[in-house]
């Protein structure tokens, strides 16, 4: 039995990617060529690198056990090997005579020395590795053995949809209707309808997506990264890491394929007229597409590294940010930024501008979130309170019928550290900090009144919170690591999208 480097460096790729790393999977995935590998991810199973590796030290302990003649030692205590011992040369011959020495004293005390633990220092007995942390080979996706604090005496229904085949990395409700839109690493989308004159009981459209070759479409084998829906709920736009962005109608049809960017597509999103999408990649470049004809418009080369996220300030002005740790404003028709914003000190991760378009807010690895203004170069605020990366932001919804009919807007922040942050803009400060996570929360989404705020971590679990005393309201475990959470427009249906494939619904009227 053998092992490639590619099949090595897919394993790498996918413990990347599964443990949070997004960005670092994405370069480590263009430097190694996984996409000139021929691995068919869809039956790699998730934690495979850990479980290999767990396998590989379970053989090293076996190896230790047995005696040159092929017996095993006798009344021995499992030896838990850590990874570091297993990989160190000498390892066999130190821990074999360890165990006769042992043996020996053993023997010689006449079995008296059997119940102590003698010299040798006794780890766990589960033979588990512990790799950056992360426990049980189930990176950041162990259960925790406390109890969950819980402040409530009911859990939220939820309605389970299975159908992936790998992990549902992101998920959006369509504006007009119930149809759930999900993405995952099986190279499919997934409609979802969960309307309530819907008699089939959640029928799921799949959205395969595939690539010409040899004349004949064959499935791409490559993660969907995005999805939008456009703001009348007829099409949804797709990215894949095969490089296309494709346009869907939302009874599943392709209506176009949008193919210029080279390499993987991290993020788009449609403008509010629904005549453009705008898109970024790992190619260091964001375009702006025709919706209606599948050109190009304009292509923006400004990034000089790859371009992880973009948004809209207007129908024909947006922001885009980069592992370059810059922050560009472009605008189509002009062939330089409007504006160029640097400060943060890592890569920026998200960005969001505020629903009035005038505050830009942006994250990153160098675990600040910054808000800018188009009057002026420098931050106006630099908010520094988490701990580890910052993954994603959400503004509050304003206008009427929300919590903030006026200027007293909100910005929630997901991090790495396990907490959500709610923020003041106005004022800079850090209003509430919600700390029920065990695990680096990956999404937050406000409800539309912005009364509440949905997150998910990949501890499984969805908590509902309010946004007004930063209490937790309500709470859902799942079977599998939460990536994305979203609310539908009538904000009485919580989405989530999770590591082993599923995708639930919570249900808040019930």
């Amino acid at each position: 039995m053998s092992i490639t480097s590619d099949e090595v460096n897919f394993l790498v790729y996918r413990y990347l990617q599964e443990s949070g790393f997004s960005h670092s999977a994405f370069t480590f995935g263009i430097e190694s060529h996984i996409s000139q590998s021929n691995i068919n991810g869809t039956l790699v199973p998730p934690a495979a690198l850990i479980s290999i590796l767990q396998k590989g030290l379970q053989y090293v302990e076996a190896e230790i056990s047995i005696n040159e003649d092929g017996t095993v030692f006798d009344g021995r205590p499992i030896e838990s090997l850590s990874l570091i011992d297993a990989v160190m040369p000498d390892v066999l011959q130190t821990r074999q005579q360890a165990l006769r020495d042992k043996l020996a004293q053993q023997q010689a005390a006449g079995g008296m020395a059997a119940s102590t633990s003698g010299h040798l220092s006794i780890a766990p007995k589960n033979g588990e590795a512990t790799v950056n942390g992360e426990e049980n080979g189930t990176h950041n996706m162990n259960n925790h053995s406390e109890p969950m604090e819980m402040d409530l005496d009911v859990a939220i229904p939820a309605t389970v949809l299975r159908g992936h085949e790998s992990e549902v990395f992101i998920c959006a409700w369509n504006p007009v209707s119930d149809l759930l839109a999900s993405g995952s690493g099986d190279s499919t989308a997934r409609i979802w309808n969960l309307n309530e004159n819907n008699n089939s009981n959640s029928t799921q459209l799949v959205l395969r997506h595939c690539i010409r070759e040899g004349g004949q479409d064959v499935p791409s084998n490559k993660d969907v990264t995005s999805l939008d829906w456009n703001s009348d709920g007829t099409l949804l736009a797709t990215g894949s890491y095969d490089g296309f962005a494709r346009i869907w109608t939302k009874d599943g049809n392709l209506a176009s394929t949008l193919g210029q960017h080279k390499g993987p597509i991290f993020a788009l999103k449609w403008n509010k007229k629904g005549n453009s999408i705008l898109s970024a990649g790992v190619d260091k470049t964001t375009i702006i597409w025709d919706a209606h004809t599948g050109e190009a418009k304009q292509q923006f080369p400004f990034h000089s590294a790859p371009a992880l996220d973009v948004d809209w300030q207007n129908n024909s002005t947006f922001a885009s940010c980069s592992t370059d740790m810059c922050i560009h404003v472009c605008r189509l028709g002009s062939d330089r930024p409007l504006k160029t914003f640097q400060g943060h000190t890592n890569e920026v991760n998200a960005i969001k501008w505020d629903p009035s378009g005038t505050l830009l807010a942006s994250c990153s690895d160098d675990m600040t979130l910054k808000i800018w203004s188009m009057k002026q170069e420098s931050c106006v605020h630099d908010l520094q309170a988490h701990s580890k990366e910052i993954y994603t932001i959400k503004w509050s919804p304003t206008g009427p019928g929300t919590n903030n009919p006026n200027s007293n807007i909100m910005l929630a922040s997901a991090s790495f550290d396990s907490t959500v942050r709610l923020w003041d803009v106005e004022g800079g400060v850090c209003i509430h900090t919600l700390t029920k996570h065990q695990e680096p929360v990956y999404s937050v989404a406000f409800s539309p009144d912005g009364k509440h705020l949905a997150s998910g971590s990949f501890d499984k679990c969805v908590h509902i919170w309010n946004t007004t005393t930063g209490a937790l309201v309500q709470s859902y475990r799942g079977t599998g690591g939460i990536f994305e959470v979203c609310w539908n427009s009538t904000g009485d249906k919580v989405g989530a999208s999770a590591s082993d494939g599923s995708v639930c619904v919570l249900d808040l009227r019930k």
